[in-house]
């Protein structure tokens, strides 16, 4: 263990000096530096390789003729020395080479020096690709926070643009409520103005006939200046309904919409008698302002070619 944690305060990584103190089978600090120098560019293998590497010496058939006197262990097929057989055993793994052979060649240790400029090199390397690795870190992280914000950006765009669509249906929705609204008290105001012409004129018409001065062309004329109910424009003229009130002449009263383009006088005359507000087979209908009455020609047509849109008030009397 204080071999394993001297080398680490070296600046060697743990998994490296688990390697080197595996691979050199404990003997030493000096076999695992120098393991460490002669494999600093190789990746560590899995824990298994290695403790297959360091039991299986002497097994491997290139290696089979290997003595235990031998000052180095050679590869005839690259040339490479190294110190013991499982550094041996590990180059076969590697590399698929299995000619091996002794050789008397001794391999020198390092001098303290060597050995001093060899880990000077390593930790300039090591400090070196981490200093890499940290920029392709810091790249990354700048990538990643860039993706991020163009996704937070789309989707705040995505929501904003929502509330815009919303924010305008809103208010086309308001408007349309603020114009029917309009056109509704439009329709009102012309009914009431309408009621009070004609009530004006029902009691002007009974003042004259009390007086005696009444003649038949009187309500005629008298009714033809009186003022018209003023038409809807707009959203009244448009209207797809008909709103209709008719006074019969015994008193009783009808209301109801119909369509205006399918709905005809005709229908308006049979939802009164359906209703049981007339007891004849049909009725006269007409207008007050201006006086108008109505044909049997003309009950066939529309409310809308009868200028009966958006609303009307009609007079009814039963006929035979």
């Amino acid at each position: 263990m204080a071999d394993k944690q001297q080398l680490i305060d070296m600046g060697f990584a743990p998994e490296r000096v688990d390697w080197a103190l595996r691979a050199t089978r404990g003997k030493g600090i000096q076999e695992a530096m120098d393991h460490l120098v002669e494999h600093s560019e190789e990746p560590v293998p899995p824990a298994e390789e290695q403790a297959q590497g360091a039991d299986a010496a002497g097994e491997d058939e290139g290696l089979a003729r290997i003595g235990d006197t031998a000052n180095s262990i050679k590869c005839t097929e690259c040339g490479k020395q190294f110190r013991n057989q499982a550094y041996a055993q590990f180059h076969a793994e590697k590399s698929g080479h299995t000619d091996f052979e002794e050789s008397t060649e001794e391999i020198k240790p390092l001098t303290e020096e060597e050995r001093k400029a060899r880990l000077d090199e390593m930790r300039s390397k090591l400090a070196e690709k981490r200093a890499k690795q940290a920029l392709l870190d810091k790249e990354e992280a700048r990538a990643n926070e860039l993706i991020r914000r163009k996704a937070g950006k789309e989707t705040l765009d995505a929501r904003e643009e929502l509330k815009r669509k919303e924010a305008e249906k809103d208010a086309a929705r308001k408007l349309q409520e603020k114009m029917a609204d309009i056109a509704a008290k439009e329709r009102v105001r012309a009914q009431i103005e309408a009621d009070k012409h004609e009530r004006a004129e029902k009691v002007r018409l009974e003042k004259l006939k009390r007086e005696g001065k009444l003649d038949e062309t009187a309500p005629v004329s008298a009714l033809a200046a009186a003022p018209s109910v003023p038409r809807a424009s707009g959203a009244g003229a448009n209207a797809k309904e008909s709103r209709l009130r008719v006074r019969l002449n015994t008193g009783e009263m009808w209301s109801g919409s119909l369509d205006a383009d399918s709905g005809t006088l005709r229908d308006v005359e049979q939802k009164v008698i359906a209703d049981g507000k007339s007891q004849g087979p049909k009725l006269e209908l007409s207008t007050t302002f201006p006086r108008r009455i109505f044909t049997e020609e003309e009950k066939g047509r529309t409310l809308r070619e009868l200028g009966l849109v958006p609303n009307a008030a009609l007079e009814a009397s039963a006929t035979q």
